[in-house]
């Protein structure tokens, strides 16, 4: 197997900086390895009906590289909550 290039992970990644490609080279990881952790991202509900254990190792590494990558759930332009004071 093959570890995965700087290349590769452009064409995967959008969004990708250099330190998280660096990060995601480090893991020492495969394509296919990527490509599975990428999978578990978008939805593990059919990985593990088919059986498949959690992620580990690589997979685990790069499953927690690619989360920092998604937006968060708090966008900031959305107004919160109203705070009033009756004092």
């Amino acid at each position: 197997m093959n570890r995965i290039t700087r290349d590769d992970i452009i064409k995967a990644v959008s969004g990708a900086d250099e330190v998280t490609i660096a990060q995601i080279i480090g893991t020492g990881a495969t394509v296919d390895e990527l490509a599975e952790a990428q999978a578990w991202m978008a939805n593990d509900e059919p990985m593990l009906n088919a059986g498949r254990p959690l992620a580990t190792g690589r997979v685990r590494e790069l499953v927690d590289i690619l989360t920092e990558l998604e937006p968060e759930d708090d966008d900031p332009g959305e107004p919160g909550p109203v705070v009033s004071s009756t004092e």
